[in-house]
This record gives structure tokens, sequence and C-alpha cells, in this order.
């Protein structure tokens, strides 16, 4: 792993402006949010799991605000790329895990599976420099190693600005359409091997992309789904998680439906 660094006092101030600025502009959207499970979200009553959830690098300015003050660790790497994230995160309250899914094998797994103890974790599998929505093996291997389960987020916008960035970093416009999906809980084996995980890897990568592509359908048709919640800001900053969790057995229908029916 790459040296820790002093984090310079202007990307401090950078976070905490945006942790200040981000609450505010996603008050401006229509965002709605749909889950298989909803136990595997961190703003939820429900949720009493340790997990990892997955959500594409471009989207993190969606997410992030409505998972302030809960018990979650965003997982950052060590250099310097992106450092302005993980100092929005900690303003919003949100715990850092500095290491890498891929680098620094047992000795990594045993220092996240400490230091997540009171919470879940969440990554962004393509990031932080890409390619766009291709994840590596990293994540999965992290998921089995942990024994949590890995819980893939689709999102998607009907208008967004798109900057310059290897991943087309989304900002949505005021007042544009914001769906997000959370995917189903996946369990994976925890000794896997390399080629049972890299068929597993791309088995969620597709998930996770046909959740996003449901996202952004379900954004620009203008309609409900059946099932979807509003976009709520609930702090949870304690939660007692269940060594044997009861996982939901209702699995909704998500489907698009017409904008007069009760959704």
């Amino acid at each position: 792993m790459e040296k820790d660094f002093e984090v310079p006092l202007k990307l401090r101030l950078m976070g905490q402006t945006t942790a200040m600025i981000l609450p505010r502009l996603i008050s401006l959207l229509d965002i709605k949010i749909a889950h298989y499970d909803r136990s595997a979200d961190p703003a939820r009553p429900e949720y009493n799991e340790h997990m990892v959830f997955s959500f594409w690098h471009e989207f993190i300015g969606v997410i992030l605000p409505r998972w302030g003050h809960t018990p979650l660790s965003i997982l950052a790497s060590q250099h310097r790329d992106g450092e302005w994230v993980s100092q929005t995160a900690l303003a919003l309250g949100l715990r850092i895990v500095r290491g890498s899914s891929t680098r620094g094998g047992a000795s990594a797994i045993r220092k996240l599976k400490k230091q997540c103890k009171e919470t879940s974790l969440a990554i962004t599998p393509d990031g932080p420099r890409g390619p766009r929505r291709k994840m590596a093996i990293g994540p999965v291997f992290m998921a089995s190693r942990l024994g949590m389960p890995f819980v893939p987020l689709g999102i998607g916008v009907n208008d967004a600005w798109r900057l310059n960035t290897w991943d087309s970093f989304a900002i949505p416009k005021p007042m544009s359409r914001v769906r997000i999906i959370f995917g189903p809980k996946i369990d994976i084996p925890p000794k896997a091997k390399r080629d049972e995980l890299e068929s597993i890897r791309q088995s969620v990568e597709d998930l996770m992309n046909d959740l996003s592509d449901q996202a952004e359908s379900w954004a620009c048709s203008g309609q409900n789904m059946l099932g979807e919640q509003p976009f709520t800001r609930v702090r949870r900053r304690k939660v007692i998680f269940d060594s044997k969790p009861v996982r939901e057995t209702f699995r909704p229908e998500l489907k698009i439906i017409r904008s007069n029916e009760v959704a």
C-alpha cells in the first residue's frame, strides 16, 4: 500500500464545503428508490447486517448525501487522487477505511475486518482510475474474505452535466429525475478460488450495468416503479448488527408502471 499523507487544509475545506452543499443540491432533485431487499440499505430501519455496497464511481455525489451519519465506511485508496471525496464523506458523518481491495492480501483483509466491526463498507469498484463501469476482481475477493454479502446498486439520471473525466462524472441538473435501485444481496463463497471469483466478478459487473440501465430507463420514463420509496436522509449513528440476521423474504416485482397508477 502507498504511504499515508497529511491531508492539506485546502482539501479538508473543500470536503467540508461540498458536504454542506450536496444535501441542498439533492433537495432540488426528484429522487426515488426501489429495493430488492429493504434491509440492504443503511438508511432503512430494517438494516442490521454487515454488507459491501457497490456503485459506479460517477454517482458518488448522488448517493453519499443519503447515507450521511449512518454506520457506513467508505473504502478509500491511499493515494491523493479523489481525496476530496474522502474528506466530503468524513464531513457527512461517514467513516473512511484507507486501503485497497487488491493489495496487502490477508493483512489488508484483517485490517478491514477490524475497522468495520461497527459498519458496512461502500466501494466504487471501477474507481479510483477506471476503466468506467468495469469491475476489478478486488471488491469481490474482499467481500468473499470478509464474509459479507455483496449489494450492487444501479443509479440513473434523466438529465445531467457530465464532466470530462475518465468516469464521465455525473452532476444531475436541477429538477432532474434520479432513480436508485438497491440490488439483491449476493453471498460469495468465503474460500472462493480465483477462477470462481472471476466468474462472480463478471456476473456482478453485468448485474450492476443491468441495474444501471433499469434505473436510467426508469428515470427517463418519468413514470413510477412498483414499490418505489422517496429519497430520505435517516440518521442512524448506531446499529446493532445481528450475528444471524433474518433476511427479508419479500421480493417486490420491480417494474415501471404508468404514472397514474398507485405505486
